[in-house]
């Protein structure tokens, strides 16, 4: 099968289109071989490439943490994740980790919606705000802050955030995505290259902050977005996009009793009644039109360089998939 490899460590330059062994499903593993149609690309399989990521694979490998397609020799359109081999023509995983492709929907926004869209979930559920029912008070909406609010994660916060009935704000680095996301649901963004988003969230709230940030920068990003917190606020730090740890302003957190949740995905999807409740919630969500997963563009599989060129430069909407 053709797949791409990453031969050794790098940025986009190692990732190479090679003809790799056609992978054999494990019986006694529950494993079934799926064809793959599309593969997400995301933020983490740079971080692979390049050796940051936390028990990655190791070199040589074939990229890819999720994919849409059909299982062999049947009709059945499935996606899913996996912890390597999303970025090929064929992948052997587990039935528990493939999920049913909606009717409506195409390989792209298939193989756009499992890394995305959980976490999104997850981020909201440790922000204590994926009760719809809970987050209006009285006349007032729960409010979110999401960085990077065009990306793939962002677009994803995005409309459940919407779902939920919360009062979104965003940062992008463009007015032209800035625009794209008012049309999905965000309600006040903010250019972060024009504005200072902490001043601009004061503003904006009269002070009060937001109830949640969705928070993948990392260094000083983190201590300014916990400023951007109301009392009993609570960060979801997802990513550091930056490179850079972490950094926390303790006093204001001690002052407004302010929590952090670190949220990855990897390790949650080994907790199966979490994984089977967030699918069920979600499907929810997907039948009620509110979601549908952005694919702002598809690149074929030899062209997975340009793909991570997009993430890296921050030139991408929504989501960006390889087609295969």
């Amino acid at each position: 099968m053709k797949a791409i490899v990453v031969p050794r460590r790098g940025g986009p330059e190692v990732l190479e289109l090679r003809e790799a062994p056609d992978p054999v499903p494990n019986a006694a593993k529950g494993e079934v071989l799926v064809n793959i149609e599309a593969a997400g690309v995301n933020f983490a399989d740079m971080m692979q490439t390049q050796g940051m990521y936390p028990h990655g694979p190791q070199p040589p490998y074939i990229p890819g943490l999720e994919f849409a397609g059909h299982i062999h020799a049947t009709k059945d359109r499935v996606m899913g994740f996996t912890a390597t081999g999303g970025y090929a023509e064929r992948v052997a995983v587990t039935k528990q980790s493939l999920l049913k492709i909606p009717e409506a929907w195409s390989a792209a926004e298939a193989a756009a919606f499992p890394v995305n869209y959980f976490t999104a979930y997850f981020g909201y559920w440790m922000a204590g705000l994926s009760d719809p029912a809970v987050n209006a008070k009285g006349n007032k909406k729960n409010r979110v802050l999401i960085h990077a609010v065009a990306g793939g994660v962002g677009t994803a916060a995005v409309e459940m955030g919407k779902a939920l009935g919360l009062e979104i704000f965003g940062t992008s680095s463009s007015e032209e995505k800035l625009a794209k996301v008012k049309a999905l649901g965000v309600h006040h963004g903010i250019n972060y290259k024009a504005n200072d988003y902490e001043k601009a969230i004061a503003d904006l709230t009269q002070g009060e902050g937001v109830d949640a940030v969705f928070e993948m920068l990392g260094g000083e990003h983190t201590a300014k977005s916990t400023r951007c917190l109301a009392d009993m606020g609570r960060i979801i730090i997802y990513g550091m996009a930056t490179g850079q740890a972490p950094q926390f302003d303790f006093m204001t957190m001690f002052q407004k009793n302010i929590s952090a949740h670190a949220l990855w995905l990897t390790p949650l999807t080994a907790h199966r009644e979490l994984m089977v409740q967030a699918w069920t919630s979600m499907s929810s969500y997907i039948s009620q039109g509110f979601i549908r997963p952005v694919v702002g563009e598809q690149l074929p599989l030899a062209r997975a360089a340009d793909a991570h060129r997009l993430l890296l430069e921050r030139k991408n909407y929504g989501k960006v998939v390889l087609t295969i």
